[in-house]
């Protein structure tokens, strides 16, 4: 049995048939093809499946997308503008707030969510906004880094 869901993906909108136990994740990634969501743990403990629906982020690996139905879903790809990257893709390059990119893209999309509502946290209040996603590689400083560096830059600072 498939459900129709409608559900805007990056301002651009996608109408389906789906299972309805396909996960959000894999509606992203093998339905649309939006392949930089990835897929790391299955268990919701990485974070690496991140983006944003409605303008929260949400791991999309513990929504089913039949949720998602009608809403608004920013993935990593949705973030640039065009060929301009959003302050924090520049932030975490030239930070080098990442190593082998895996986690990259829920890093960003969260770091993203932690901006929003905190416009310019404190270390600390990076790190705990962060703690919902795991990097094997970097050993969070230059993550931090890069996220502070993004607050300063979409506050006028740089």
């Amino acid at each position: 049995m498939q459900v129709p869901v409608t559900i805007t993906v990056n301002g651009q909108r996608y109408e389906r048939q789906v299972e309805p136990r396909l996960l959000l994740v894999h509606f992203l990634r093998e339905v649309i093809g939006l392949t930089g969501t990835k897929v790391g743990c299955d268990t919701s403990q990485c974070g690496s499946c991140t983006v944003l629906v409605d303008g929260v982020s949400m791991k999309s690996c513990t929504a089913l997308a039949v949720q998602a139905d009608g809403a608004d879903v920013t993935t990593i790809e949705g973030l640039a503008n065009g060929s301009e990257m959003h302050p924090l893709q520049d932030a975490y390059w030239e930070k080098h707030g990442l190593q082998c990119g895996f986690c990259t893209p829920g890093m960003i999309m969260a770091s993203h969510e932690l901006l929003r509502t905190n416009p310019n946290p404190t270390d600390e209040q990076i790190r705990h906004g962060l703690e919902g996603n795991m990097c094997r590689c970097t050993g969070y400083q230059n993550i931090v880094r890069a996220v502070r560096h993004a607050a300063g830059t979409q506050a006028g600072e740089r």
